[in-house]
């Protein structure tokens, strides 16, 4: 009878044994591959790299792809690789002469020189680690990127606790970046390029002089909070705080005085000076986010940030969204964001600024303005993955168009197309 009570609890102990280790839940159970697109368009009469006035037309287009791999029941490991090229007619006039001093130019216009277009190369990996009650998640990232005249690396790293029965979750998360600029200066300010040149009536010799310091670092601590308040209702609250030293002036935006004469290469006005921004800066965002669930085929998504830096800027963004399920594989998502900010202590439109100032900008990205953004989206999820490529099967299919206008003329939009793959 011992021998049989013995055989019992034997079997009773390897079962749950087996109980306990067949349900500890992967964190990713499969490997899982996102590929992005997306294709940006933008106008508008305010350049910062012809002083604030000038064609801000832009085209950029972008792709995508991020890996996240299970390496464990644990770690998951996420690959970011991305290029960039965009074509520019504003960063065209960095150069609008095109080597030529004879040619008719216009900072309307673009001009066919080096600058007109780039491409932007980033790579973004990420390393995530699991407690076994998925209680507690650690992460360590990195990231490279590289463009013509700039290049960045950075680090950071995250944790994350939640508790109350995974109800609540607080997060705390920092990183560093440290970036370098291979300035490019409009070509009139340029070593010898225009050198004591004869323009009209006068001479042409602007009082500039290069940036000693050609780094910029960046660094922030994010904290958050995340609580589900209620079946239907979940919330949380962001706080960042962003440090940044260096070189923090874009070297090619021209700046126009109001009490320097003014000298012109048939329509293309040379520069005074270009802008002079303090080498330090730090910006406080808060905010938060409010989701309700109104039922099983519809839900309120709302955001507010409240932003405020050292330069003056202060600024208010809301944004709602309102994802309608319309089937078991499809969704479409309606949006609407609003943002106001003032102006920074240092913006002066075109020849507004006087050559006695320390610091001054004429881009309008630093102006007062307002925008709205209104957006549409539609998503296809298959949970059960029929439609494959090669060993793949297609998850999700994301497609996404927003239109952005904004108070000082800018206008712009952006289409994105996303699918993820998984095996």
């Amino acid at each position: 009878m011992q021998k049989i009570a013995f055989i019992i609890l034997f079997f009773i102990g390897l079962a749950l044994h087996a109980q306990e280790t067949a349900y500890k839940k992967r964190v990713l159970e499969t490997t899982e591959v996102d590929a992005l697109f997306s294709y940006y368009n933008q106008d508008g009469s305010n350049a910062a790299v012809s002083g604030g006035d000038g064609s801000e037309e832009l085209t950029d287009v972008t792709s995508t792809i991020v890996v996240r791999l299970p390496m464990n029941d644990d770690d998951v490991l996420t690959v970011d690789v991305g290029i960039s090229a965009y074509s520019s007619a504003s960063s065209s006039n960095i150069n609008p002469l095109d080597g030529s001093v004879n040619e008719r130019v216009s900072p309307y216009i673009a001009s066919s020189g080096a600058s007109q277009s780039d491409v932007l190369v980033h790579v973004n990996p990420t390393y995530q680690h699991s407690s076994d009650d998925r209680n507690k998640v650690w992460t360590a990232n990195a990231y490279l990127s590289s463009e013509y005249d700039y290049s960045s690396i950075g680090f950071g790293g995250g944790y994350a606790q939640l508790f109350n029965e995974k109800n609540t979750e607080i997060t705390a998360s920092a990183k560093v970046y440290f970036d370098t600029w291979k300035p490019q200066y409009p070509i009139e300010l340029r070593d010898g390029f225009f050198d004591d040149r004869v323009i009209g009536n006068g001479t042409y010799a602007p009082n500039f002089t290069a940036f000693e310091s050609e780094n910029r670092n960046s660094y922030s601590l994010s904290l958050g909070f995340s609580q589900i308040l209620s079946k239907r209702v979940q919330g949380s609250v962001f706080l960042d705080l962003v440090a940044q030293d260096g070189l923090l002036s874009t070297p090619f935006q021209r700046v126009y005085f109001s009490d320097v004469d003014d000298f012109f290469i048939q329509d293309f006005q040379l520069a005074d000076d270009v802008e002079r921004l303090p080498n330090t800066r730090f910006k406080i965002p808060i905010g938060g986010r409010l989701n309700y669930f109104i039922n099983d085929y519809l839900i309120l998504r709302s955001y507010y940030r409240f932003y405020s830096d050292d330069w003056g800027i202060k600024s208010h963004t809301a944004s709602l969204e309102l994802p309608i399920k319309i089937s078991s594989l499809f969704t479409v998502y309606p949006t609407y964001r609003y943002y106001t900010q003032t102006a920074a202590d240092y913006f002066y439109a075109k020849e507004e600024a006087t050559s006695g100032l320390d610091y001054y900008t004429s881009d309008y990205d630093l102006s007062k303005f307002n925008a709205h953004q209104y957006g549409f989206g539609i998503r296809y999820k298959d949970i059960f993955t029929d439609a494959k490529l090669l060993s793949f099967g297609l998850k999700t299919i994301d497609l996404r168009f927003s239109n952005y206008d904004r108070s000082d003329g800018l206008s712009s939009y952006i289409f994105t197309f996303g699918t993820t793959f998984v095996r």
